[in-house]
């Protein structure tokens, strides 16, 4: 695991601002460092050392003749394999990293190398002689890849941050992306909130030469059901190619832990991977908040030595700006800042952990998966559906009136993802200036579109996969573990166990069954539930069963107290926030959560974690 960054076109003095770009990037790694640097390039690498951990798995990696450079994040965990085709085929290696097998492996078949790769993975490798830069990003987005042209430079890298530095870069606001972040709470397009800054998709290949960018998708997510083998068949399935995946997964020349909570998907993680030590982090005495108890009785259960820490109101507010510093981007998810924590705590003990992202996506697990004709009101016909919904969105918001709402709703109008924050008149009216974003429907659009022939439940987790899970689950899995020059590995997120997973038929994964049979129990994430079960102790058999709860942090109480009230509340009467909203609308926002009149925190959250990086990167001089 690592970070890099690099431009092209030669500035005078090309060694010291990629020097100074490299320095921004450091916490990514802080084992080594190297660059390269000619006429046309810069390229800058920090290493955090996993896989041959000597001086030669130090990066730039170069080709036999020195003609191709690259410049790696991620792991790739069958280069074993690609290695031993490379060597057949005549190619000489110098380390025994697998970083020297995407160099030799894009000289032997070019993009066609990509399908072939099992990891996460982001890259670009200069071809000095054909003067062409070819760029490259993971299956999934799991590692992030940023690129800008700014004048007559084109920058790319790990963190957006690095591009600050460079004396082409312009620094603005992109105005449009916090319209869009203010409904779904991260940043949905492949624009970012500086201008000109973009993000290369998920399974996605770029080429840059003769100042021109050309773009390309490699792989997709395909639902395919097959319907013809039979629950244990697929339960079997799971647990074989997941054992798999997990193993996979832990090849290190260092030592591996695993991130541990009370949910099932880290918990059988934690009980397959067989790794001495898991890291738990949680909140207070309260249940809800707190999963450091079931985390330790899981622990002690399977042999491991449990790792964890209370987190106190004060510690998680004074981290906010370095979190958001370290986001690159405003992300109002609230575990993140937990997540942080908890990343800290394992990066104490080792460099490499293990983590549950994925499982809910790939699998079936949110609960809002169950909604889709989950009531005997989905089987009234839809003009009723549609026309009762009209009439109930013209009368004031309350539960049982936002129901008939959304019931009055295709999916396709009501679901844009597991987070919907500020819908397009809310933001309009919160706004000074609104207008510049297109409605949240036009960015699901393409999405819905490739899966439009499937079940609700299908193009549910397909948006899923490829917005909430890009834009906020695996944003702050990468950046808040790369802040605390840790790795963490998400062996769910693997392409040999999508293979699998968009085989299942829905009723496998999301099943509304309420049989008692203590086989048959459970609604999400039904066959791996199953599966987990299976795979894990006896006397843990209730996490397989527990209702997820995600990360949980107590917001909504604590926005309630005098403290915290008062600290959002002056952010919100800010010039910053005068600059960008009705300042009169956000304290509203505010007091009416504190008179419980409405739950706003995810709302009074969305805006305030704007406002935040808006003051690490446009009021603060861009400083941790």
């Amino acid at each position: 695991m690592c970070g890099y960054t690099g431009f092209t076109n030669h500035i005078d003095n090309s060694n010291r601002v990629i020097e100074d770009m490299m320095d921004q990037i450091r916490h990514r790694g802080p084992d080594a460092a190297g660059r390269y640097v000619d006429a046309d390039i810069a390229l800058g690498h920090r290493r955090l050392s996993i896989i041959d951990i000597t001086e030669q798995g130090d990066q730039p990696i170069y080709n036999e003749d020195r003609t191709k450079v690259l410049v790696f994040n991620g792991e790739i965990y069958n280069y074993q394999d690609i290695r031993k085709e490379l060597l057949a085929a005549g190619h000489v290696f110098r380390t025994q990293t697998d970083s020297e097998v995407l160099i030799h492996g894009y000289e032997e078949y070019g993009p066609e190398l990509l399908p072939r790769l099992r990891g996460m993975f982001s890259f670009v490798i200069w071809d000095t002689v054909k003067k062409e830069l070819f760029g490259a990003r993971d299956f999934f987005g799991i590692k992030p890849l940023y690129y800008a042209t700014m004048g007559e430079s084109f920058l790319f890298g790990s963190e957006i941050k690095s591009f600050l530095v460079h004396p082409h870069f312009k620094k603005e606001l992109n105005e449009t992306a916090l319209e869009n972040y203010l409904t779904f709470q991260y940043s949905p397009t492949e624009e970012t909130f500086f201008k000109n800054v973009y993000k290369l998709p998920a399974a996605h290949y770029f080429t840059y030469a003769n100042g021109k960018l050309t773009t390309r998708r490699y792989w997709e997510v395909k639902f395919d059901a097959d319907n013809k083998p039979q629950l244990e068949d697929w339960v079997n399935e799971i647990s074989d190619i997941f054992h798999n995946s997990v193993q996979a997964h832990k090849i290190a020349d260092v030592e591996v832990g695993s991130f541990l909570s009370s949910g099932v998907d880290s918990s059988y993680v934690a009980a397959i991977a067989d790794v001495d030590k898991t890291f738990t982090v949680g909140f207070g005495e309260d249940e809800r908040y707190n999963e450091i108890g079931w985390a330790k009785n899981f622990s002690k259960a399977i042999g491991k030595e449990n790792y964890s820490k209370v987190i106190t109101p004060e510690e998680y507010w004074a981290k906010l700006p370095k979190i958001q510093y370290h986001m690159d981007e405003p992300l109002a998810d609230p575990a993140a800042i937990a997540l942080y924590f908890v990343c800290e705590l394992a990066a104490k003990q080792l460099k490499v952990v293990l983590s549950g992202e994925g499982a809910d996506e790939i699998f079936g697990g949110y609960n809002v998966y169950s909604e889709p004709n989950s009531t005997a009101y989905d089987k009234l016909p839809r003009g009723l559906r549609r026309g009762i919904g009209a009439i109930a969105g013209k009368l004031p918001a309350k539960r049982g009136v936002n129901f008939f709402v959304r019931k009055g709703k295709d999916l396709e109008e009501r679901f844009i993802g597991n987070a919907y924050m500020f819908t397009p008149e809310e933001r309009n009216a919160l706004l000074k200036a609104p207008g510049k974003a297109p409605d949240p429907t036009v960015i699901t659009k393409p999405f819905y579109d490739k899966v439009k022939d499937q079940d609700e439940v299908t193009k549910m987790q397909y948006l899923d996969l490829h917005l909430w899970m890009t834009g906020d689950i695996l944003l702050k899995a990468d950046k808040m573990s790369m802040a605390n020059s840790l790795e963490l590995r998400v062996p769910f997120l693997d392409k040999e166990v999508m293979g699998v997973a968009e085989r299942i038929p829905t009723r496998y994964r999301v099943t509304r069954t309420e049989s008692t049979d203590a086989h048959t129990p459970y609604i999400t994430k039904y066959a791996m539930r199953l599966a987990a079960k299976r795979d894990t102790p006896p006397q843990t058999a209730k996490t397989a069963a527990k209702k997820k709860l995600g990360f949980p942090v107590p917001i909504r109480v604590w926005l309630k107290e005098d403290t915290y009230f008062n600290l959002v509340k002056d952010r919100f009467t800010s010039p910053a926030a005068e600059q960008f909203f009705h300042t009169e609308k956000l304290v509203s926002l505010l007091e009416d959560h504190r008179a419980g009149k409405a739950d706003n925190s995810r709302k009074i959250w969305t805006v305030f974690m704007f406002l935040v990086w808006y003051g690490v990167y446009f009021e603060n001089g861009v400083k941790e």
